[in-house]
Order: structure tokens, then C-alpha cells, then sequence
């Protein structure tokens, strides 16, 4: 191995440790793969397991040339059931206290790897823009490193959606997915089920187990008797096959900039209730400048939510945005397609990395 260790570049990939920003960076990981790099992917130590528990545990082993590596997160355990989100300010301010020592020993890990003739050199990270640690170490290593802006998920997905999407007519059905980290109140969720319960549309929704602030609550027995022949509810899914899924009509959303794109990519229109982070700007321009969604107010009202799912799947107003966001996602087409601007900035990054190399 010595001599094909030599000949390639070594990426190592950093996401920010929360659910929307390591899809997005293992894509990215997957792509350079591809074009022979050797990667080498940090997770936290609970992050890789929540992976492992969710996916299996031979999912994560790395096929030829694709790694991955732990560094511990500086939190105390959570205790019971280790499947949930971990609190994101306490996250935020281990990652500055704690990150720097376990990965600068990790890279000297690698090195040494090298050094063996076990595992190409490290040419350079590729850092998540929240993850700031890693420009003081790369600079301590003499490496270069790339700032990556996402902005996958960790639960364990069911995909027997995708069944009952079949049974179900083209473009009828609404599905709901409020995204890895929003929460809301027993009071909100209420009003989002009758809205959908009163909308009479078909409907997918996803309700984490760690959606509602305070614990699980349960929905009533009025409530599933109302929806039992139109709805169905899940932990998780493959959010991207459940869009592209032909009977899907509209996407009631918390304008994550990953489902964002991926309902564009699918030609999808949008309800939105953005919660934090660059999500009410992602609003403004799906309902406002892209005009290919409508918001629902942070003071949600079933009333409302009944009258905007409506409009979405039935109404004038929603024809024009499936429109609007087709016009979208064959945009979307065309920039990943070769010679498109998305495929040409890919490639610009990967001369870069070999430039240096």
C-alpha cells in the first residue's frame, strides 16, 4: 500500500456535530472520494455512535480509502435514552473549551499513520464553518484547511413512508417534517394536527421523539380516529426519496437550508415556520423572492394552517409556486450537471487541493 498511499491527496472532513451539518459535508466527502482522495471523516465519539444505532453496526466500516476517526465531545453523558439531540449551547461552547487537544492528537495520529507508509499524508481539512479549532491546529500541522458552509441526520430512518406513499394519488399528499433541532410547545403541536386533520389532505408527518419541549406527548384517540385513513406518522425518513416521491404536493417545513434545497431539487413547494439560525432568512426568500412558499405564523393557529395547506395543494396561489419552484429545480439541474456553476466550483476546490499537493 505504500505506493498507492503516496499518490493520493488526504482530506480530513470536520462537520459541526449537530444533525443538518453532517449530511450535507459527507456528501462532499463522497465527491472527493471519488475523485481518488483519500478522506478521513471526524464524528464525535457520540455522534458515531447515534450513526452506528441507526444505521447498523458494519455501516460505518470504511470501504478502501474512506475513514473514519472519533474525537470525544467534553460533555457529560446524557442519561437514559442516548438517541436524542444533545443541547446546542452546551455543544457550542464545549467545541471552543475542548475541541483543539483530542484533534490536533488525532492529526498527529495520522501523521504518523503516514509516516508508516499506512495512509497518505494529510493534505488538507476541510472544516465545517463552526468548527473554528480546526485553523489552529491546521496552522500548528502546517496544513491548509477549506471552511465549508452547510447549513444526515443521525435518527434512524423508517421507510415503510415509502409504501404508503404509493397507495396514495399523485401530488396529494402534504408532508411535514420540522427538521433535526426545532421544537415547539404541547399547545403548537395541537394546532399544527387539527390544522392538518381539518385541512382534509393526505399527510406524512415526522414528529421526533424529542419534538415537543418538556417530552413526548400523545396525541388523542379523536385525533388518530380523524386522520387514521389519510395520515401517517413517523419518527424519521429519507427525506430526499420521500420528496421525490411522485405523491407528494407540498412540504410544510422549518426552511433548514438542507430541505430547503432538497425540496427545490424536487420541484416541491413550501409552508414554512422557520425556528432559529438562518432560517427565517431562508423564508423571506422562498416566500417572498422566490415566491415558491407561504409562512405560517410563529404564533401558529390550526385555523390557519387548514386555510394555507389548501391553498398550497388546491388553490391558484400554489399552482403558481409549483411552477415557480419547478423552474427551480431544473436550474438546480443545470448547475450540478457538467459544466454547470455548482460542478465547476467542485472542481475549482479540488485544483486547489491538488495544487497544493
Amino acid at each position: 500500500m505504500g505506493n498507492l498511499a503516496e499518490t493520493k491527496p488526504h482530506a480530513v472532513l470536520v462537520p459541526f456535530p449537530a444533525q443538518g451539518h453532517i449530511n450535507a459535508l459527507f456528501k462532499l466527502a463522497k465527491l472527493l472520494h471519488l475523485r481518488g482522495f483519500h478522506i478521513t471523516f471526524v464524528n464525535t465519539e457520540y455522534n458515531h455512535k447515534r450513526l452506528l444505532k441507526s444505521r447498523g453496526s458494519n455501516s460505518l466500516d470504511g470501504f478502501n480509502g474512506f475513514n473514519f476517526e472519533t474525537i470525544p465531545d467534553g460533555l457529560t453523558p446524557l442519561e437514559g435514552n442516548g438517541d436524542v439531540t444533545q443541547d446546542l449551547p452546551s455543544l457550542c461552547q464545549s467545541i471552543r473549551k475542548n475541541f483543539l487537544s483530542p484533534f490536533g492528537q488525532l492529526l498527529r495520529k495520522l501523521q504518523e499513520s503516514a509516516t508508516a507508509g499506512l495512509t497518505p499524508p494529510v493534505t488538507c481539512i476541510v472544516s465545517d464553518c463552526f468548527m473554528p479549532f480546526t485553523i489552529q491546529a491546521d496552522e500548528e500541522q502546517a496544513l491548509s484547511t477549506i471552511i465549508f458552509n452547510p447549513c444526515s441526520n443521525l435518527w434512524k430512518e423508517d421507510t415503510k413512508c415509502l409504501d404508503w406513499l404509493e397507495s396514495q394519488e399523485r401530488r396529494s399528499v402534504v408532508y411535514v417534517n420540522f427538521g433535526s433541532t426545532t421544537v415547539m410547545s404541547p399547545e403548537q403541536l395541537l394546532e399544527f394536527a387539527w390544522g392538518l386533520a381539518n385541512s382534509k389532505k393526505p399527510f406524512l408527518w415526522i414528529i421526533r421523539p424529542d419534538l415537543v419541549i418538556g417530552g413526548s406527548f400523545i396525541l388523542s384517540s379523536k385525533f388518530e380516529n380523524e386522520i387514521s385513513d389519510r395520515g401517517l406518522i413517523s419518527s424519521w425518513c429519507p427525506q430526499e426519496q420521500v420528496l421525490n416521491h411522485p405523491s407528494i404536493g407540498g412540504f410544510l417545513s422549518h426552511c433548514g437550508w438542507n430541505s430547503t434545497i432538497e425540496s427545490i431539487c424536487a420541484g416541491v413547494p413550501m409552508l414554512c415556520w422557520p425556528f432559529f439560525a438562518e432560517q427565517p432568512t431562508n423564508c423571506r426568500y422562498i416566500c417572498n423572492e422566490w415566491e415558491i412558499g407561504m409562512e405560517i405564523d410563529n404564533n401558529v393557529k390550526r385555523e390557519e394552517v387548514e386555510k394555507l395547506i389548501n391553498e398550497l395543494m388546491v388553490g391558484e396561489k400554489g399552482k403558481k409556486m409549483r411552477q415557480k419552484v419547478m423552474e427551480l429545480k431544473k436550474k438546480a439541474e443545470e448547475n450540478t450537471s457538467p459544466g454547470g456553476c455548482s460542478y465547476m466550483n467542485l472542481d475549482k476546490v479540488i485544483k486547489v487541493f491538488l495544487k497544493q499537493y
